[in-house]
């Protein structure tokens, strides 16, 4: 895509479970679980690990070490792994249309008549946020995303798509920048950019539980949100 000539005066970034979807079935996991099984015949499990707000690599790796696995096995399995999980996850995505969080059609239709680019900042692999995002029926909303295998951490992967919608054109050195998520470590992510961080409580963490790491605003869900939040 060519540069735009037309920058916009805000971007904004979502994290998808718990903030775009939730409830969303137990395929996600069980795919991660399956792939490490199935590469490298380790019977890991994901109970324990407190997978909110971790990327999917990460939850990999724990499971592995939780199962006696050593770092250079984790590293060697890992690429593959990636693969097998998110090969399976596409072929048994079910429909996600009634797991969509309150407010999030509206939110996201409004911000896209007003030409405002939008981005997914995840733990989710790329295969499988794209996937549930069109099995939610909010895939065309979305311009571009950061995944899970791309960055180290949740803040790294902010890094890379505000680096993306700057060389794209899409936004200009004073544009507004905005992170919504539903975890904490969406605000870290937001605040180690220097960006805007919005917390949504439509995953597991409360509004008092979000509210004590300082985010911007702290929201129930998104139908709460005014455009101008995100735009002024």
């Amino acid at each position: 895509m060519s540069p735009s000539r037309n920058p916009a005066q805000a971007l904004v970034l979502f994290d998808i479970d718990g903030t775009l979807i939730r409830r969303s079935g137990p395929h996600h996991r069980e795919v991660l679980v399956e792939a490490v099984r199935r590469v490298t015949g380790i019977q890991a499990s994901i109970d324990g690990i407190p997978v909110q707000g971790m990327l999917d690599r990460d939850i990999i790796a724990q499971m592995m070490r939780n199962a006696g696995a050593s770092t250079r096995t984790i590293r060697a399995a890992m690429p593959e792994i990636v693969r097998r999980a998110q090969s399976m996850y596409v072929r048994r995505c079910p429909d996600l249309r009634r797991k969509v969080c309150p407010g999030v059609r509206t939110v996201l239709a409004r911000l896209t008549r007003r030409a405002v680019p939008l981005g997914l900042v995840t733990g989710n692999l790329t295969r499988i946020g794209w996937k549930k995002m069109e099995h939610a029926g909010l895939r065309s909303y979305f311009r571009f995303g950061a995944f899970a295998e791309l960055a180290r951490d949740r803040a790294g992967l902010v890094r890379i798509a505000i680096g993306e919608a700057r060389r794209q054109g899409w936004i200009h050195a004073k544009s507004r920048i905005t992170l919504i998520g539903d975890h904490p470590n969406d605000i870290h992510a937001a605040r180690r950019n220097g960006i805007c961080a919005v917390a949504v409580a439509t995953g597991l963490s409360s509004e008092p539980e979000l509210a004590a790491h300082a985010p911007d605003l702290v929201l129930p869900d998104l139908r709460s949100l005014k455009l101008e939040m995100l735009l002024e």
